[in-house]
């Protein structure tokens, strides 16, 4: 571990509440262009975020520290002071462009809560607890979703990661140095793997599932396989006034139709997601007909066979078209993650701890479907009555967020016994 925070505060005796926590910083990271919050890792929001998290955590006596990777821990330490099995929790700050309140912050500040209503009920750990956040789980500015756990885990080779580039052009590894991270030592965490016991994430629910079910709470039981593909489409690029339409090798042109063609095909596999949310023409003047195309692809199926068919369906139509429009087109895979079922015993404890919570699946990515291969891990949703998510829609009412903080402090509880 990095940048250890000394523990110089009282510990908290009163317990704060999740809406009064987010409503302290919900001011920070807001986007007046998009609405909502943009909050990229290693933002001036997100670094701000990460301050006030760590204020939280050593008020309430935590210690506190910052891997080699980015990783926050805040540590309440049992009575001998080691931190083998330890308990973990926790979730992230950064967000997608012009999302959400919830998406991150409210596990985070829900975690915070939980100990404090663990200390109001003079609980004494019986294994170590930790609150973990993790950076850019969002992938926003590197393109890499859960960036923090892959490294953690060794899911990305860190020659990669330090290699990723934001839209300005900055590698990662820039950018790590920038903020207080040595880049050579990015990468698998062994040491820090092995003495997590469970892990346990609370998250915004980030569809419909408990709006259809009239539940607040619930527990996860597995999440979608999905990925991330980059496409390039190279054409010819010349003067928009002066180059007949029968002349044109437009890359635009075939980018259009294979976003077109890629919901079709998804829509003809049932359980599919596929999605275009990002496409950016190069140069990008509005009298100039592009020479290049990139647009990133998102597919999510909940076999991860289908998911591989799919891929190759839209690689195969995408060559067709592009042939058809005169430009060549490169995709090139940049994540995938394989559809994850969460720990069976984990779960089944968490069932018990929380009876009136039923199980759903998601079809959101997360940490703790990262962290799964290694460590014992599970999830709680809680409701959001908009059903949408990764949007300023997104939602959460105070009660079932206060509801939220509480299921997490009872399940802990449980698995600290």
């Amino acid at each position: 571990m990095q940048h250890v925070t000394p523990v110089t505060a009282e510990t908290s005796t009163t317990a704060a509440t999740v809406t009064g926590l987010l409503s302290d910083i919900a001011d920070i990271g807001t986007d007046p262009l998009r609405g909502g919050y943009t909050r990229p890792v290693y933002s001036t929001a997100e670094l701000d975020l990460r301050a006030w998290f760590i204020d939280q955590a050593t008020k309430r006596g935590l210690s506190v520290e910052t891997d080699r990777n980015g990783t926050i821990w805040a540590w309440w330490d049992t009575p001998g002071g080691d931190r083998s099995n330890s308990l973990v929790t926790g979730s992230h700050l950064d967000s997608v462009p012009g999302g959400g309140p919830f998406d991150g912050p409210l596990g985070v500040a829900s975690a915070l809560v939980a100990v404090d209503i663990l200390k109001a009920r003079n609980a004494i750990p019986t294994r170590p607890l930790a609150i973990a956040v993790f950076p850019e789980e969002e992938g926003s500015r590197f393109g890499v979703a859960c960036l923090g756990s892959r490294l953690m885990t060794g899911a990305i080779d860190p020659n990669k990661a330090r290699n990723l580039r934001d839209p300005d052009g900055n590698t990662f590894a820039d950018i790590a140095r920038s903020n207080g991270l040595d880049p050579r030592y990015i990468g698998k965490d062994d040491q820090l793997l092995g003495g997590i016991g469970a892990f346990v994430e609370l998250h915004v629910e980030q569809g419909r599932g408990l709006i259809d079910l009239d539940r607040p709470i619930a527990i996860a039981s597995s999440i979608l396989g999905h990925g991330r593909w980059r496409l390039s489409i190279q054409g010819q690029g010349n003067h928009a006034g002066t180059t007949l339409m029968a002349d044109r090798n437009d890359p635009m042109v075939a980018a259009s139709r294979m976003v077109v063609a890629i919901r079709d095909a998804a829509k003809n596999q049932s359980h599919a997601r596929a999605t275009v949310g990002r496409l950016q023409p190069i140069p990008g003047g509005t009298n100039v007909i592009a020479s290049r195309v990139d647009f990133w692809l998102d597919v999510r199926h909940p076999d991860d066979a289908t998911t591989a068919a799919l891929v190759q369906t839209i690689h195969n139509q995408s060559q067709l078209i592009a042939a058809e429009e005169g430009c060549t087109v490169e995709m090139t895979e940049e994540s995938l993650s394989p559809t994850v079922h969460f720990d069976i015993g984990l779960q089944n404890q968490l069932q018990q701890a929380l009876p009136d919570a039923p199980f759903l699946d998601t079809g959101a990515g997360h940490d703790a479907g990262v962290l799964s291969p290694l460590v014992s891990t599970a999830m709680v949703f809680v409701r959001n009555p908009s059903g949408v998510s990764h949007s300023p829609e997104e939602y959460v009412v105070d009660e079932d967020a206060e509801l939220g903080a509480q299921a997490l402090a009872d399940a802990l509880a449980s698995l600290m016994n």
